[in-house]
């Protein structure tokens, strides 16, 4: 899908006969238009309405498309991947079902270490090679818009590394990348038992040089026992806050020590995983405007028996997104729809919440609900067309893909 199978559209372009999700809270549910008409010029939506009050100068289009009463959504969002990696952790896979822990998969070299270790090894060319394949699959299914955090690298060089590599997608492929700085992911071997040491000698030097490449969209962290503390994120997230960059956070995910509250404190874009959380870390998230954003995927693959707590979220009125997590060790998905499907089945999110969590939702958590995730004039056309007799289709499919057609601020991308 190279940038030469974009069909370029001159002047304006009107999508018309076609059924509208979109995603407008003050239309109802799903914000359905019905008979509905999109018009883009220079790659931003003009009017997204009702067809037959389409004023007379955007109904003399210099193109246009019949949908032939197909449904449009918002292009989809994922808002929480880490694409950029090298090679990959099936042999460990095969191990766990073969019986082996993770903690012997540890000592023999596996785990986020071999990640790290391979990821290392790569040049930045090779990287973006390695993540094509994952990048394609996701707008294969109607996605425009990806974010991709580091953190395989765990020392500055590789740091950076990576979010070339990630800035580098975007040249690659009709694509919106979104960068998030996660060196606090996890401590090196050289570091073990020195955290602090870690974070100021590797994370804050590293945190300052990407920014002065202009390589980070926000800065990300891993708050948990096996990863770091509260007040160590905090150290991470004042330096953030400092160069002017949002946050967001990977928290309660196997306990609850409170980093939903910490990152609500900073205002954070989003809160990630919280299958621990509680009842008022919801209520502060909701405060802050901080994004929930649940990975399925990787409560699926690790087997998670400790649900997210949606019932929590719902009450307090948080915003929640979904994400594939795409990761070579706990989440090695790359479908939106599956995941919209996963979000439904095991965390009993409703089809308006799956939908919303993968385009509107999805927006919130990265910053960028301005720019996208809605049908609006104003915003970047960013747009999908499906061949579905309704949106429950979308969620409810296992393995199937209806995309009809993407369009990427305005341009018509081939299958």
């Amino acid at each position: 899908m190279s940038k030469t199978e974009i069909a370029s559209a001159k002047g304006t372009s009107l999508w018309r006969n076609v059924r509208i999700a979109s995603l407008r809270e003050e239309l109802g549910p799903l914000g359905i238009i019905e008979n509905g008409a999109v018009a883009v010029r220079e790659g931003r939506i003009v009017y997204a309405g009702v067809e037959n009050e389409l004023p007379s100068e955007i109904s003399k289009a210099d193109e246009v498309i019949d949908c032939e009463g197909r449904w449009m959504t918002p292009a989809l969002i994922d808002c929480h991947t880490h694409i950029v990696h090298g090679g990959n952790r099936a042999r460990e896979f095969q191990l766990r079902l073969e019986g082996a822990s993770y903690e012997e998969i540890a000592r023999a070299g596996g785990g986020i270490a071999s990640t790290v270790k391979v990821t290392n090894a790569l040049s930045v060319d090779e990287l973006v090679d390695s993540a094509l394949p994952r990048l394609d699959a996701l707008l294969y299914e109607g996605a425009s818009t990806i974010e991709v955090k580091s953190g395989y690298g765990l020392n500055i060089d590789a740091e950076l590394k990576m979010l070339r590599a990630a800035r580098q997608l975007e040249q690659r492929r009709p694509v919106r990348i979104i960068t998030s700085y996660l060196a606090a992911h996890a401590t090196p071997p050289a570091y073990k038992g020195r955290n602090v040491d870690y974070i100021e000698e590797v994370v804050l030097p590293g945190l300052a040089e990407a920014h002065s490449e202009g390589l980070i969209d926000a800065v990300d962290g891993f708050c948990e026992g096996i990863a770091f503390s509260p007040a160590e994120i905090a150290r991470v997230f004042d330096e953030a806050k400092a160069l002017g960059l949002p946050v967001k956070l990977h928290a309660e995910q196997l306990s609850d020590l409170g980093g939903a509250r910490l990152a609500a404190s900073y205002n954070a874009l989003s809160a990630d995983h919280l299958e621990y959380l509680d009842a008022e870390g919801a209520d502060a998230m909701a405060k802050a405007g901080t994004v929930a954003v649940l990975l399925p995927g990787a409560f699926y693959t690790l087997r998670e028996t400790q649900l997210p707590p949606v019932e929590a979220l719902r009450a307090a009125g948080t915003r929640i997104a979904i994400a594939t997590d795409c990761n070579p060790g706990t989440s090695p998905l790359t479908s939106l729809l599956l995941t919209m499907n996963m979000a439904a089945t095991l965390f009993r999110l409703t089809v308006e919440e799956c939908l919303a969590g993968v385009t509107r939702e999805a927006a919130r958590a990265l910053g960028i609900l301005g720019e996208t995730g809605t049908i609006e004039a104003g915003k970047s056309a960013d747009l999908a067309i499906w061949n579905i007799d309704e949106p429950a289709e979308l969620i409810y499919r296992i393995g199937f893909n209806p995309l009809h057609e993407r369009i990427f601020k305005g341009e018509r991308i081939s299958r």
